[in-house]
């Protein structure tokens, strides 16, 4: 099998490079705020002396081609719209380019629109004037450190602090787990391979590739009505449609496994497309350079979409994530080698998570889109660990068997009453479906205990709306408002939100933000037992922040940007533990938590977040982020103290430089280079007297995150080779995570032979060298 796919492989690369003359295409769509295509409208593209044009079509749609592989400006034009221009967007063979540009409403004599690096629209989503920035394909592929997950790519967004053993996203000192996902518009359980095992909204990669992404939307902070049920910032990834013209395909093999994906017409001159990619990972051959038992590690996942619009009844598409994870570990056979409980622990660790949904776009008129989806989510969790004494008896220790089920169906309606108007308008009913079992034993012996055993059903209701104003040339208000409503806990919850934005002279602006928000709980926390079988933890209410964000922005030219946002978050209805330094907004990742819950913590974050960055252009970028933050929190015992992720600084350093070579300029060699320094999470000190009286790792309560791991130093590294036939690319990459070895602090274990406390650290580093092939 692996003979004859090199010779498939050599075949198709011989095949490719016997073409000499090598021309590339770029298409794409434009629309509006609303989402209704732009008909008519000028594409002009330029490259020094070349330049071609085109209009776009009776659905928004666009196509240049028969230009030489390289980078070009592109220039959209349209009467009653701001002028916009998409610089550095690169045209390649194997796969066509493909832009989604969105035009704005003229009031009067505005400063052109600048997009940069093929679409990439830096905090322009059209309900939000602070906290946001859109993310590209093109950057997921490039950046050093992203790894082709978006999750890691935002990692090195300023207000973000990250890991290098999790993807965990950690937004202005908040706890990972109040992150929201969404996909193509509904919210989807975290879709990260080995996720919620380490850190509880993190995994290993997300499960969606890039070759499936769309324009994703990251929000930070005072997020706009469309949004409920989250906390800190919402991750809002949509899936780019298939070509519709003709067919595409790619493969690529590497180190850490494979990814085949494939996209096109389902029939000659149709406008119906699909789109589909599958990966296979297998850590075994880099196994020596991860974590113990991280070699076992095999996962897999798919994604597709579905495009299939119609000629009265609105656009249809299919769209679905899944992905599959198995590790396993056992019990070391040397008993004399047994120090720490995991040495003599045999565990199997299943993980599925899945979404799939129907989506349906409906244009009333030039003025009203109505937008509906129907959904389905699924995930679970299956993992018992079994303890094995020196006689090599074993007997249980702990299970954890929860499974999650929601049927979800969203609707908005998009009207446009004027140039100056837009409302949002829609509403979205979950029906979750739990089965729930967790089950541990206490101090190491004894039958296993019930924590959560619970099955049933409940609903939570959301309804918004929204309007965005632009009363003059120079201003865009933002408001609306959101309600959520949980039966589960018969809790409701109404938020107003509103930002506005003030276009300055010289490339100035001014943002400023507000929003009221809130979550729900994990829904094992509401089902955990007394000693006398008693749930009490079902009425807790959301968890609820204020966010407060004034920002400024600067263009000193048409390839530099400067953001600096200031912030200040108020949260309140955190649940804590009476009478403890204990409060879910340090709550990481333990699934045997056992404890009356009361909505009665506070927290507060506060910070400042500066990003300046010069986009690719001369064929050279860079990056930089610096955020300073503070992040504390009140407990159970009415004490204020420092939160585990009050790190107090994150800075980044990305920078990348690509040189185009070989005949006609069409191959593509690059090099990325990303720098963070950052401080750590906090910690409590160990109490060493009741650790060994419990023989386990007792911390002290009263000194609870007083103390901190050191500030962390970690490079990543890209190097790339993108070579252009006529049909046909091919790209060498190396992709290094945590290039210097950085051993990162995980956490304390108790020694069993040596009676003492040890600090865990671990070293993760994965260097994947891969081959891909686009035809």
């Amino acid at each position: 099998m692996t003979r004859t796919l090199l010779c498939i492989l050599f075949t198709l690369i011989l095949n490719s490079l016997i073409f000499a003359q090598t021309v590339a295409r770029i298409k794409g769509i434009v629309t509006d705020q609303s989402s209704l295509p732009v008909t008519s409208a000028s594409i002009t593209l330029q490259h020094g002396e070349l330049s071609r044009g085109t209009l776009t079509d009776n659905i928004g749609k666009f196509t240049i081609d028969g230009m030489p592989v390289g980078r070009y400006d592109l220039r959209i034009t349209c009467t009653g719209y701001e002028p916009v221009t998409v610089r550095q967007v690169f045209a390649g063979s194997g796969k066509e380019t493909f832009l989604q540009i969105i035009l704005y409403p003229r009031v009067a004599t505005l400063q052109e629109l600048i997009v940069r690096e093929g679409g990439d629209i830096s905090a322009r989503h059209s309900a939000a004037a602070t906290s946001v920035t859109r993310l590209g394909i093109e950057e997921a592929q490039r950046y050093a450190g992203g790894f082709d997950d978006p999750a890691r790519l935002v990692s090195s967004m300023a207000g973000v602090s990250g890991n290098i053993g999790n993807n965990a996203i950690i937004v202005r000192g908040n706890n990972p787990q109040s992150l929201q996902w969404k996909m193509e518009g509904v919210e989807i359980p975290s879709p990260n391979h080995l996720g919620d095992l380490r850190s509880f909204g993190g995994g290993s990669v997300t499960a969606l590739s890039i070759h499936s992404l769309g324009n994703t939307d990251f929000f930070s902070g005072a997020m706009p009505a469309e949004y409920s049920n989250a906390l800190s910032g919402v991750l809002d990834i949509s899936m780019r449609t298939g070509n519709e013209q003709k067919h595409e395909h790619t493969f690529q093999v590497g180190v850490v496994g494979i990814d085949a994906a494939s996209e096109g017409p389902f029939r000659k001159g149709g406008k119906a497309s699909y789109l589909f990619n599958y990966r296979y990972s297998t850590l075994a051959l880099v196994g020596p350079l991860l974590a113990e038992n991280a070699g076992g590690i095999r996962y897999q996942d798919l994604s597709f979409k579905l495009y299939l619009p119609t000629q009265r009844a609105g656009t249809f598409s299919v769209w679905g994530i899944g992905l599959t994870d198995r590790v396993s570990a056992s019990a070391k056979k040397n008993v004399s080698a047994w120090a720490y409980d995991e040495d003599n622990e045999n565990h199997t660790v299943t993980l599925q998570m899945g979404a799939a949904g129907v989506g349906h776009a409906l244009r009333f008129n030039t003025r009203q889109t109505l937008k509906s989806t129907l959904a389905a989510t699924q995930n679970s969790i299956y993992y018992p660990v079994e303890a094995v004494d020196s006689n090599f008896t074993v007997r249980p220790k702990s299970l954890l068997d929860n499974g999650n089920r929601n049927l979800i169906f969203t609707t908005a309606l998009k009207t446009r009453f004027s140039h100056g108007h837009t409302n949002r308008t829609g509403f979205t009913i979950t029906s979750m479906h739990y089965t729930l079992h967790i089950q541990n034993m206490p101090n190491g012996s004894g039958p296993l205990q019930q924590i959560v055993n619970e099955s049933g059903r409940s609903t939570l209701v959301s309804a918004y709306t929204q309007s965005t104003f632009k009363p003059s040339e120079r201003l865009m208000l933002n408001a609306g408002l959101t309600a959520q409503y949980f039966a589960l806990t018969e809790k409701y919850s109404i938020e107003p939100r509103m930002n506005a934005k003030y276009q300055l002279t010289g490339g100035q602006s001014l943002g400023v933000g507000y929003g009221l928000h809130s979550r729900a709980e994990r829904l094992n926390y509401y089902f955990l037992q007394s000693q006398e079988n008693q749930v009490r933890n079902r009425p807790l209410n959301f968890t609820k922040a204020h966010h407060f964000v004034l920002g400024y922005n600067l263009n000193p030219s048409d390839f530099r940007h400067l953001k600096v946002e200031a912030y200040y978050q108020y949260l309140f209805n955190v649940p804590v533990i009476d009478g403890t330094s204990f409060s879910m907004i340090n709550q990481q990742g333990d699934w045997f938590f056992n404890g009356e819950l009361e909505n009665a913590g506070q927290g507060r974050n506060m910070g400042i977040d500066i990003t300046f960055q010069k986009y690719l252009s001369k064929g050279y970028y860079y990056l930089t982020t610096a955020s300073l933050f503070r992040s504390h929190y009140r407990g159970g015992d009415l004490k204020w103290r420092s939160t585990r992720y009050d790190r107090n600084f994150a800075f980044h350093f990305l920078i990348g430089k690509e040189w185009f070579a070989g005949k006609s300029k069409r191959n593509v060699f690059s090099a990325n280079v990303n720098l963070s320094y950052q401080g750590s999470d906090r910690y409590s000190p160990v109490d060493l007297a009741a650790s060994r009286a419990a023989n386990a790792v007792v911390f002290s309560e009263d000194l609870a995150f007083s103390r901190q791991y050191p500030a962390a130093f970690v490079s990543h590294l890209t190097l790339s080779c993108k070579m252009n036939r006529r049909k046909t690319a091919s790209e060498l990459a190396l992709k290094v995570l945590n290039l210097n070895q950085y051993q990162e602090y995980v956490g304390f274990q108790f020694n069993h032979k040596t009676g003492e406390v040890d600090m865990k650290r671990e070293l993760v580093i994965i260097p994947n060298l891969s081959y891909r092939i686009d035809f």
